[in-house]
């Protein structure tokens, strides 16, 4: 059963208004219950990861909302489901801070990586935002500079009418952050505890009057269905962390139907700022949801503006030129399980400009790619966002092995994570069950060799560029470990530093191009 099913707003980049814009009834829509409809219109923002280019275009857009939606009968909100935010970099965040307050957000549910940053430094950005940062299910330890700044819900009046907005972090936040002060201070409770707290909160809210509730959920579309059919009281989940493409209204696939028997409506808009959404409802004047129309908006279509693009340089500066791109492979479709030659380009990088046998990146690591054109330091920054600290360490065979094993089981897990290794110095190939096949180590003479990956040699090591977040077990590649022993070097770059040395000292146009160093055979 579809409700309402028209999934764009047919937006142009020529100064279009938003078309579409109100709710029509479709034959299957929810009945309504009463005679006098409440009309809300939702922009929501999900899982943007800090990339800066795609946050001026989705300004672009905001803009074209906001002149679009004026009628004061209509209640319209701005909100985000987390991971707006990424990596360690401050002034990065400082961007992706103000971006939400640029586009007149006023509530962010705690993603995974908004706890990249550690507290003092999160407490600070707290400071100048305009919007409440929520989590129903996180403890924050009563001496954390974060204290009494995450929110269990917040309630919002738009029209004359009141909406609870309640936030939901990942209950695998402590698998999805490094090493950090953020998840030693900050605790986020177990899945099946955040569903009795997620209605705990709901009825709370209920008893204040409030019958139009909100979830900013950073669980994953998975567990957002169970929030949706095991609780009562939720009208609304916007999702977010699974990076789900939701289009549609669909009964059984969105559309879903709670304890109490009324309709629960469950969105996401992907991954990287590359889409956002606009959720347009009608309530029954008992706050139950009547019509839903779904809109996702492709924001590649839009412009970088000059004042969108000013604003942000004047927070990081002014871009420098490296280089310039002559031929580019298009990325992979799921950058978490192929070969990337656009993060090959990275870990390459790595590895010349630590002058190491090797180099290792996770390939969730990887959020942009590569145009045939020029090359500046915000691209780069697009493309390696997370400002981890570089490190070179000595692995064994087998510690290799055992770490690309990790990475390998994702191409049979249902959300593709953690992801397979890139690397740089060894190639390696494996079945489309997650099997390692066989594994090869290329000197700096070109001799290549093949690694017994039966029999890993535990003696044999190899100098190796890595980031501290895949030395410390992040995402589980290696052990979890504050303080590794196979620590050679620390350095106090990332990654898109070393990466733009190096297209610099190419002095060449790049081609960007799918070597087969990873190699996914049919099983």
């Amino acid at each position: 059963m579809r409700i309402n099913n028209s999934q764009n707003m047919n937006l142009s980049t020529q100064n279009s208004p938003f078309k579409g814009s109100q709710p029509k009834m479709g034959q299957n829509a929810i009945p309504a219950k009463a005679n006098m409809p409440i009309k809300t219109s939702i922009f929501y923002v999900n899982d943007v990861h800090g990339k800066m280019t795609n946050m001026e275009r989705i300004m672009t857009v905001s803009d074209i909302y906001d002149k679009k939606y004026v009628d004061p009968k209509v209640a319209t909100l701005k909100l985000a489901s987390g991971d707006i935010i990424l990596g360690a970099n401050y002034t990065s965040n400082m961007v992706a801070n103000k971006f939400l307050n640029w586009i007149g957000v006023t509530a962010n549910g705690l993603g995974n990586h908004e706890l990249d940053v550690i507290p003092s430094k999160l407490a600070e950005l707290m400071k100048s935002a305009k919007y409440n940062l929520l989590a129903v299910n996180a403890t924050v330890d009563k001496n954390s500079p974060m204290f009494g700044k995450i929110e269990k819900s917040k309630i919002e009046e738009e029209a004359g009418q009141k909406f609870g907005i309640i936030g939901v972090a990942p209950s695998d936040m402590a698998e999805r952050v490094k090493l950090n002060d953020s998840v030693r201070e900050i605790k986020i409770d177990d899945f099946e505890t955040t569903k009795k707290k997620v209605q705990a909160e709901v009825n709370r809210l209920k008893q204040l009057g409030i019958d139009k509730i909100i979830l900013l959920s950073h669980s994953g579309f998975n567990q957002d269905k169970q929030l949706a059919q095991e609780t009562e009281g939720v009208d609304i989940i916007l999702g977010g962390h699974s990076h789900n493409m939701v289009k549609d209204v669909e009964k059984d696939v969105n559309l879903f139907t709670s304890k109490s028997g009324e309709p629960v409506v469950i969105t996401q808009a992907g991954k990287d700022g590359e889409h956002i959404g606009v959720l347009d409802v009608e309530w029954t004047e008992d706050g139950v949801l009547s019509k839903v129309q779904n809109n996702v908006i492709n924001t590649r279509k839009f412009n970088r503006t000059l004042d969108s693009r000013t604003a942000v340089e004047e927070i990081i500066g002014k871009p420098e030129m490296l280089g310039t791109v002559s031929y580019a492979d298009p990325e992979p479709k799921n950058r978490l399980v192929a070969n990337n030659p656009h993060g090959c380009m990275i870990v390459d990088a790595m590895r010349s400009e630590l002058g190491t046998d090797i180099a290792i990146l996770n390939a969730g690591n990887i959020r942009g790619h590569f145009d045939v054109g020029k090359v500046d330091s915000r691209l780069i920054n697009d493309i390696t966002p997370f400002e981890d600290k570089m490190l070179v360490c000595s692995f064994s065979e087998k510690e290799i092995v055992d770490a690309i094993n990790v990475g390998a089981k994702s191409l049979v897990a249902h959300n593709s994570k953690p992801g397979i290794l890139l690397m740089s110095g060894m190639k390696y190939s494996i079945t489309d069950k997650g099997e390692l096949l066989s594994l090869t180590y290329t000197d700096r003479n070109g001799v290549e060799e093949a690694i017994d990956i039966k029999n890993p040699n535990p003696n044999r090591k190899f100098t190796c560029a890595v980031d501290d977040f895949f030395a410390m077990g992040g995402d589980n590649y290696l052990p979890t470990n504050e303080k590794p022993d196979f620590i050679v070097k620390r350095y106090d770059v990332d990654k898109n530093k070393l990466a733009c040395d190096y297209i610099k000292k190419l002095n060449q146009p790049m081609e960007i191009r799918d070597d087969q160093r990873v190699k996914i055979v049919k099983s």
